[in-house]
């Protein structure tokens, strides 16, 4: 049983800085790739950034350059900092557990584990 906690979020003004946070549990956390994603009212969940069980990132397209995302395995967290926030920014930032499985006929399986999400709202 997987369990992803984001916390963090809240109002800040354009221009401004958050860091958002995720915790995991019930899994060997330094195995799994780690991503956050995030959806604005209307909108289509849009990825912004994922990071490897190896530390190798990746970040959506209008987000690089502002978003950084790391991990600490020892205290099983994913974290996301965001810099020069704009309005555009906002929406509702979920945390996700990557997980690719082989059986013993090496046929994959995958599984994604969300968390509920957290607020950010950046005001003009």
């Amino acid at each position: 049983q997987v369990q992803l906690v984001e916390s963090g979020g809240g109002l800040v003004q354009a221009g401004g800085s958050l860091r958002l946070s995720c915790a995991a549990s019930g899994r060997t956390f330094s195995s799994y790739a780690m991503g956050w994603f995030r959806q604005a009212p209307g909108k289509e969940r849009e990825f912004v950034a994922a990071i490897t069980s190896g530390g190798s990132t990746n970040y959506g397209d209008f987000v690089k350059g502002r978003f950084t995302i790391s991990r600490d395995n020892a205290k099983n967290t994913v974290d996301l900092e965001m810099n020069s926030l704009k309005p555009e920014d906002t929406a509702v930032y979920y945390c996700q557990m990557h997980i690719r499985g082989y059986n013993d006929f090496g046929v994959m399986s995958v599984m994604d584990y969300w968390g509920k999400g957290t607020l950010v709202t950046v005001s003009a």
